[in-house]
């Protein structure tokens, strides 16, 4: 709409022909920023060398390489010709709001929120929690087959992140580990 008062109808028609895949670009672009914004921000942080690594050098190099395969993928959507230019279709708000709410729901089931008098639940309720929400957002649900990812779920996590990793977080809720 903002670019609709900005461009005439012929300015419209060229630009519309010149992107071949919409949805490509769109996401290409994406990645490009978050790519691009990840690079500058670990900037931040001492990138050391490739002998000595920094606490900045891992994100800098994902960020450029994000904003690479991001510069790639518009390349792609202004030369590829597809059939129906892949037009961007309306906000799938459904599983959106689940995504996202999920997301939330991990960080307030892990660490609780002790302002309000939430318990920390730990690693394992909160996947089993995430996964639940989340697996809402596609078009079936089927319960057996979702408790059985985030069982799976679960234990992979544990193994990675608590036994091989030793990471120093709650796994259990709070109310049983005391």
């Amino acid at each position: 709409m903002f670019t609709q008062n900005l461009l005439n109808s012929k300015q419209r028609r060229y630009l519309v022909n010149i992107i071949k895949s919409q949805k490509d670009f769109f996401a290409g672009l994406f990645y490009t920023v978050a790519g691009a914004a990840f690079a500058i921000g670990a900037t931040n942080y001492n990138v050391g060398t490739g002998a000595r690594m920094g606490p900045g050098y891992f994100p800098l190099l994902l960020g450029v390489l994000l904003a690479v395969i991001g510069a790639f993928v518009m390349f792609k959507a202004l030369t590829v010709e597809t059939q129906d230019g892949e037009k961007i279709g309306a906000w799938a708000w459904k599983p959106l709001f689940f995504i996202i709410a999920g997301n939330l729901l991990f960080g307030i089931l892990l660490g609780g929120l002790p302002s309000i008098g939430v318990p920390a639940m730990g690693l394992i309720v909160a996947i089993f929690g995430t996964t639940l929400v989340v697996s809402l957002a596609g078009d079936t649900f089927k319960l057996k087959e979702v408790l059985i990812l985030a069982t799976i779920l679960s234990i992979g996590s544990y193994c990675a992140f608590v036994l091989l990793l030793k990471l120093q977080f709650p796994v259990w809720p709070t109310f049983i580990t005391g």
